[in-house]
């Protein structure tokens, strides 16, 4: 990994520009809105072409059957079925926490508001060779704690026109309604706009490659979204008494997703520093995926020598990281220092790893600077709060004047109106 000494240096390397950059080319736009139009015209017709189109695959039914659902579960391998259970209960848990402390109604004022559940959503989750049921159990079992009342998924099949049997499998757990075996744009157009098969959704989550981004954020308005998600990242800060060993394991975690992902050390010591390069160097060799790994270190993978812990938090909130570990003594002391991260780990033994797999919290996180305004997957992105309005005649004349004067500077001579017949109507109750 490459080295670079000292915090000014540094601070030019941390500070985005312009956050979230979803770099394309007007080709793949132009791409993206002919898939969503033409599934918007032609519905399910749409979704079978573009599957034999993009993924070689002629499907027989857009929908898994229940049958084919309850057959995965029962064929799925037993220690990996109680590991998504368990998994399913702490991340539960963690959501019931939430919504206990966070979702609650006001309404015994004159003002107040009450949360509603999203209605009907939709969950893509992709990986057609790799299952990934862990970012289906965060994504769903958060909004199963929030009362989301249906719950669809679309995932790409496999090349045999199957979901993956794990998928199904960790879907059945979570608890989602409906199955589609739908990829990329499309299914990102079928569940903004409905097909003949699967019904249009008020909002969609979960990540996918630059169509699937390009399509959530062109269908946004006429449905909601959770976000726009970019390559994986982490920032670690250390001092000298990080295990060099631990560190470097945890930096190789962060770049074997893809090797447009991100591993960055910030540490105080040049001695660690050195021991954890070198760990990087000797364990990278031991992984399979050290080929992607590797061009994700060239590409992304550096280490900054900063005089103090404070510096590393100052560059890491310039940068806004998905993760953020702080592994220096004492760390629980330096948290109110932070101020932009997606999701926080607090001491050597809390690893991003457990979150990524069922800790509790949702590993679906602001990237690419967004964690500077974005919050990770939470049990408010499955609720909607309605202002309630119960002001009375009292509240009219404290304010009515005043709103009239406001309505009519803004040239709007009916709402000042519809005040003051209010204002009029109490003069003559004798108020």
């Amino acid at each position: 990994m490459k080295i670079i000494e000292g915090f000014e240096k540094a601070k030019s390397l941390f500070t985005r520009q312009g956050g979230l950059g979803v770099k394309v080319d007007e080709e793949r736009e132009k791409t993206v809105r002919q898939i969503i139009d033409r599934v918007r015209r032609e519905g399910d017709k749409a979704l079978y072409d573009y599957s034999e189109k993009f993924d070689g695959i002629k499907l027989s039914a857009l929908e898994v059957s229940k049958e084919a659902i309850e057959r995965a579960y029962r064929e799925t391998n037993k220690e990996l079925l109680s590991s998504m259970e368990l998994a399913a209960e702490r991340i539960k848990a963690y959501h019931q926490m939430q919504r206990k402390k966070l979702v609650k109604d006001s309404t015994s004022g004159r003002l107040g508001w009450v949360m509603r559940p999203q209605n009907r959503i939709g969950i893509y989750i992709p990986g057609s060779a790799t299952p990934l049921p862990s970012s289906l159990l965060v994504t769903v079992v958060p909004a199963r704690v929030a009362g989301v009342k249906e719950i669809f998924l679309s995932t790409p099949p496999q090349k045999d026109g199957r979901i993956s049997p794990v998928k199904l499998a960790a879907a059945k757990i979570a608890g989602v309604d409906r199955i589609f075996a739908v990829s990329g744009a499309q299914a990102i157009a079928a569940l903004a706009y409905g097909t003949e098969t699967i019904p249009a959704v008020d909002k969609i989550y979960g990540p996918g490659n630059i169509y699937v981004t390009l399509a959530k954020k062109m269908v946004y308005g006429t449905v909601g979204i959770d976000g726009l998600y970019g390559p994986s990242e982490v920032i670690i800060i250390t001092d000298e008494t990080a295990n060099p060993a631990f560190i470097a394991a945890d930096l190789l975690a962060q770049v074997e997703h893809l090797s447009m992902a991100s591993s960055m050390l910030i540490t105080t010591s040049r001695k660690i520093a050195d021991a954890i390069n070198g760990e990087v160097a000797k364990q990278v060799k031991t992984l399979p995926r050290s080929e992607v790994i590797e061009d994700a270190i060239e590409k992304h993978g550096w280490i900054t020598i900063v005089d103090t812990v404070e510096e590393g938090i100052e560059l890491s909130n310039l940068y806004a990281p998905e993760h953020l570990c702080l592994v220096v003594k004492n760390a629980e002391s330096y948290v109110n220092k932070v101020q932009n991260a997606g999701a926080l780990f607090i001491g050597e033994d809390a690893l991003e790893a457990l979150v990524d797999y069922g800790a509790g919290p949702s590993h679906v996180l602001p990237t690419e600077g967004t964690a500077r305004f974005g919050s990770g997957l939470n049990i408010l992105d499955f609720v909607k709060l309605i202002s309630v309005v119960k002001t009375n005649k009292k509240d009219i004349k404290q304010l009515g004047k005043a709103v009239a004067t406001i309505a009519r500077a803004e040239g709007l001579e009916s709402h000042a109106r519809a005040v003051e017949k209010r204002l009029e109507g109490a003069g003559q109750e004798g108020m």
